[in-house]
């Protein structure tokens, strides 16, 4: 099979398309034929070296996978070959799905929601998850609370717009202007032109979801009211301190994404009520994972970013 790997840690450039043999899927595990991979910021992480989480290379990045089954593994029962799935596989271990064919755990995949093409359900696993576990698992929102979500049309934030809304929560988000049709689509209630306004300026709020860090962290905490929630999307910088968070009266937690078949389950639920999509900006072959990687760490793509065999 084709499969992306690298022997250094470095830039985009020590990404390669080599052959690899076929892996066999043990008890527990299924054999995935890829039809697309997602690329998340993470990928470039673990690439460049910032994030060691795999070690040293030679090593193959990647988490999200949607694709069909080939093979179950010994004593699988819940799939069948020719099931079509999607997971996020094996953090912080190696979920090595940029390749033809991916092994994974029956407790990280779901079946394929019918309303997503393979492209939008390999956009969905990671930033599924993400906004899901902040939003709805740390953040705990409620129908009638105030959101905002930075970054409302990235990856992870077109997805947690729209989660705070099946939620019942009034969403205000930042994105550029030439972005804010898309917010609407998505069910934002107050788009903000980072560029040109204030977020602050647009109300108060009981939950925000911080996925920019650094000095929006400060800005965001003090844009909550006492008893609120801030969620730190980017947990390497914060920009906020034990002591900031004590003198609002708020509380701060921290985002760090686990795999979650229940989890993956109940947003494939809201994919069939027709309450969540996934936005693809563009999709890449598998032999230009380094652009798709240099287009990510630009940080510009309108939601997800993929990548087929």
């Amino acid at each position: 099979m084709r499969v992306v790997t690298q022997h250094t840690l470095g830039d985009p450039s020590v990404l390669e398309l080599t052959e690899a043999a076929r892996p066999e899927p043990g008890p527990g595990q299924v054999l995935i034929r890829t039809g697309a991979i997602g690329v998340n910021p993470i990928d470039g992480h673990v690439r460049s070296g910032a994030m060691p989480t795999l070690g040293e290379p030679p090593f193959t990045v990647g988490w999200d996978v949607a694709g069909t089954v080939e093979v179950p593994g010994p004593g699988v029962s819940a799939f069948a070959p020719g099931d079509e799935v999607l997971g996020m596989l094996a953090l912080p271990g190696a979920g090595s799905t940029y390749a033809e064919y991916v092994l994974a755990s029956v407790n990280e995949i779901v079946r394929k929601p019918a309303g997503l093409t393979v492209e939008q359900a390999a956009g969905l696993p990671m930033a599924g998850l993400t906004a899901w576990q902040s939003l709805v698992g740390l953040a705990r929102l409620r129908p009638g609370q105030r959101v905002l979500v930075h970054r409302a049309a990235g990856g992870v934030g077109h997805l947690a717009v729209q989660i705070a809304k099946a939620r019942g929560a009034r969403v205000t988000g930042t994105a550029s202007a030439g972005k804010h049709g898309l917010l609407r689509r998505l069910g934002v209630d107050r788009p903000v032109d980072y560029r040109t306004e204030d977020f602050a300026e647009a109300g108060r709020f009981d939950v925000v979801f911080d996925l920019v860090g650094g000095e929006y962290g400060e800005r965001s905490a003090r844009a909550l009211d006492p008893g609120g929630v801030l969620v730190s999307g980017y947990p390497q910088d914060t920009g906020v301190t034990a002591e900031l968070v004590a003198e609002l009266g708020i509380r701060h937690a921290l985002t760090f994404v686990s795999p979650s078949a229940p989890d993956l389950a109940r947003l494939a639920a809201l994919v069939d009520e027709g309450r969540l999509t996934v936005h693809v900006d563009q999709v890449l072959p598998l032999a230009e994972a380094a652009k798709a990687h240099e287009l990510v760490a630009a940080g510009s793509a309108t939601g997800k970013l993929v990548l087929v065999p």
